[in-house]
């Protein structure tokens, strides 16, 4: 017994203990930055991009179309397209995804979610969310399952995964939503009780993905139902989710 009580206090606290200022690594890509005065249309970018996330005059990215895979920047030879490693990338409005020049870690920070007084009121201290896989690669899945482990810890802020829509307070949305997923994810929205919250996780939720033109999606489910909270990322980064979902709830992920 003695041995597990020295071993514990030799191994210290495995949790992020400020989740709101965690430290990324420098080479994750996060907010785009743009610099438009740089580009000359030469259209390279567009033409590489996997998902059209791309436009230009003026230069801009659609984080919910993007796969945050670096191509476009490689190919830049004017150093009009770049990455910083900012994370806090959720949004509750599918157009501030679109970022340009001005989108700035700061302003990105203060304008992409603004906190709603009937969700703070009903789920800021405890929210239950039900994830729906609807034609995931698992790869945003994985990521998710991450959120609860002993680093990220994310049921000390009250967030947990729950394994039926009828004890949920809300959905978690990944995949591109397949044709064979679309009628059970509509039946996994119509169990979940009211009121509920949806959340789009990654860019195959928020927009199709690479998947978008594929014959075999139906995407009446994220037209139908306007969603909450956008998260982009291919795959969503634990700190990206917590920290949305987070300022979501109770501001500026702020405990």
């Amino acid at each position: 017994m003695f041995d597990t009580l020295k071993s514990r206090i030799f191994q210290g606290n495995q949790f992020i203990k400020d989740i709101e200022n965690a430290p990324m690594r420098e080479q994750f890509r996060g907010l785009p930055v743009l610099k438009n005065s740089n580009c000359d249309s030469c259209a390279k970018c567009l033409n590489i991009c996997p998902t059209g996330a791309l436009s230009l005059n003026p230069l801009k990215i659609d984080m919910g179309k993007c796969t945050f895979c670096g191509d476009c920047k490689n190919i830049c030879t004017k150093n009009a397209i770049n990455f910083s490693n900012f994370y806090k990338l959720a949004a509750d409005d599918r157009n501030t995804l679109i970022v340009d020049e001005r989108s700035t870690k700061e302003f990105y920070e203060k304008t992409a979610i603004q906190v709603k007084k009937e969700i703070t009121s009903l789920f800021s201290r405890s929210l239950k969310l039900r994830q729906v896989s609807a034609g995931g690669c698992n790869g945003c899945e994985m990521e998710l399952n991450a959120c609860s482990n002993v680093n990220f810890d994310m049921g000390r802020f009250g967030i947990d995964f729950v394994a039926s829509p009828r004890h949920a307070d809300g959905l978690v949305i990944t995949g591109p939503v397949t044709k064979n997923m679309a009628y059970a994810l509509e039946d996994c929205y119509k169990a979940t009780p009211d009121p509920k919250i949806i959340i789009l996780c990654g860019a195959c939720a928020v927009s199709g993905g690479v998947f978008q033109d594929s014959s075999e999606l139906d995407r009446e489910f994220p037209e139908k139902h306007p969603a909450d909270l956008y998260i982009p990322g291919c795959p969503v980064h634990p700190l990206t989710f917590i920290n949305g979902v987070l300022s979501l709830i109770r501001g500026k992920g702020k405990k």
